[in-house]
């Protein structure tokens, strides 16, 4: 299993924090955010990563992840030119892929625990988590205990389980998102991939445990960086 952390796009929603810095790399509890989603891959069972970034932080990149707990990371970096969507900066890892399972994560996206990927029979899983405010996430609908849609910022909302930043697809992933359109916002949607394997009856699901945040708003990323104060301990590679 491979890992991919997509750490690109522009940060608007943490203007003016991000005029002059990458959001990945704005500091959580005192370390680049960018180390918690490979905290999440390590604990998960990946040892090789995928880090999807603009071209331009490049030399910022490379500094913070060669300090400290990363200093021996096995990892690559790509660049995705232009904001062309989640499932677009995925099909860069086709070839780093090796036609292996690929375990992505949003780079702004922090889990306290480990993913489970265990008993992953191909196709695509996604985390769920029920939250207040589902109208924010894709929202998963349920039928008969499975997936029927996935179903992006309902007004509406149908259930409460966000599907969170975290993804897990076998290599037809890649056919799949070949296959996709453009949408009105000019990107190639995750969710109309993840529609594509309920489709073939090929998406699961599992609920996460612990503390996660999509910590890419000023509010997320103030209420990340407290959490973390108030757990008592800084679980980062605590346990690698």
């Amino acid at each position: 299993m491979k890992g991919v952390v997509l750490a690109g796009g522009t940060g608007s929603r943490l203007h003016p924090l991000t005029k002059s810095m990458n959001k990945h790399l704005l500091p959580v509890h005192g370390k680049p955010m960018i180390y918690y989603p490979i905290q999440t891959l390590l604990k998960s069972g990946v040892d090789e990563i995928l880090i999807v970034i603009d071209k331009k932080n490049l030399n910022d990149f490379k500094n913070a992840l060669s300090m400290g707990e990363l200093s021996n990371l096995n990892y690559c970096l790509d660049f995705q030119e232009g904001a062309l969507g989640i499932a677009h900066a995925l099909s860069l890892a086709k070839d780093f892929s090796n036609k292996d399972e690929i375990l992505m994560i949003l780079g702004d996206n922090i889990f306290e625990k480990s993913l489970d990927v265990k008993d992953f029979r191909g196709g695509a899983r996604v985390f769920l988590r029920e939250v207040d405010d589902p109208h924010r996430f894709g929202v998963a609908n349920f039928t008969d205990g499975r997936i029927s849609a996935i179903v992006e910022k309902p007004r509406n909302p149908t259930s409460k389980h966000a599907v969170t930043g975290a993804y897990l697809y076998d290599y037809s992933v890649f056919e799949k998102i070949e296959s996709l359109e453009y949408s009105h916002r000019g990107e190639l949607e995750i969710t109309d991939v993840n529609n594509a394997f309920i489709q073939e009856n090929s998406l699961d699901f599992r609920l996460i445990d612990g503390f996660w945040v999509d910590a890419g708003t000023i509010d997320t990323l103030n209420y990340a960086d407290e959490h973390l104060k108030k757990s008592g301990h800084n679980w980062l590679f605590e346990t690698i």
